[in-house]
């Protein structure tokens, strides 16, 4: 059985927009380029003809993988959340008292992350960490870059 895979009603429909595109445009592409190289002639020794199979079947990996994953997709609701314990879509604003900076998260799924736009995995080293705290807890945590200590200021949805 697959992993049910979490996702947020905008990560789900991002999803299903690049397998569309794979599928109606990538696919017709491909389809495209190995026709020409047929057409150049004696297939054994066509290297053109060769990348475009090779690129197909990498196009058609991923488009199986993205059809797995939407299939086992559930979408998350943040309604009804309790808002005193970080959970998966929980928003989380935190001081690093290394730094002294406040930072706010958003916890996702991992097929979600987007460090630039403030959404950790709950897999990740902070994510994992801030799992089912409270606001006003501190914890330290192991990243790249060393340990950091985090205060948790609010937890909102």
């Amino acid at each position: 059985m697959a992993d049910v895979n979490y996702f947020t009603e905008e990560g789900l429909q991002k999803l299903k927009d690049e397998l569309n595109h794979l599928k109606m445009v990538e696919r017709a592409e491909i389809s495209r380029l190995i026709q020409e190289a047929r057409e150049k002639g004696d297939l054994s020794e066509n290297s053109e003809y060769d990348a475009a199979k090779e690129a197909q079947g990498m196009l058609e990996m991923r488009i199986e993988r993205l059809e797995d994953i939407i299939a086992n997709a559930r979408v998350l609701d943040g309604a009804g959340i309790d808002n005193t314990k970080v959970y998966i879509l929980s928003n989380v604003k935190v001081l690093n008292h290394n730094t002294g900076r406040e930072v706010t998260y958003t916890i996702v799924s991992e097929s979600e992350a987007d460090h630039k736009s403030g959404k950790i995995s709950i897999k990740s080293p902070i994510g994992a960490a801030l799992m089912g705290k409270s606001a006003g807890d501190i914890i330290e945590v192991n990243v790249p870059a060393g340990v950091i200590k985090l205060e948790i200021i609010e937890i909102s949805r």
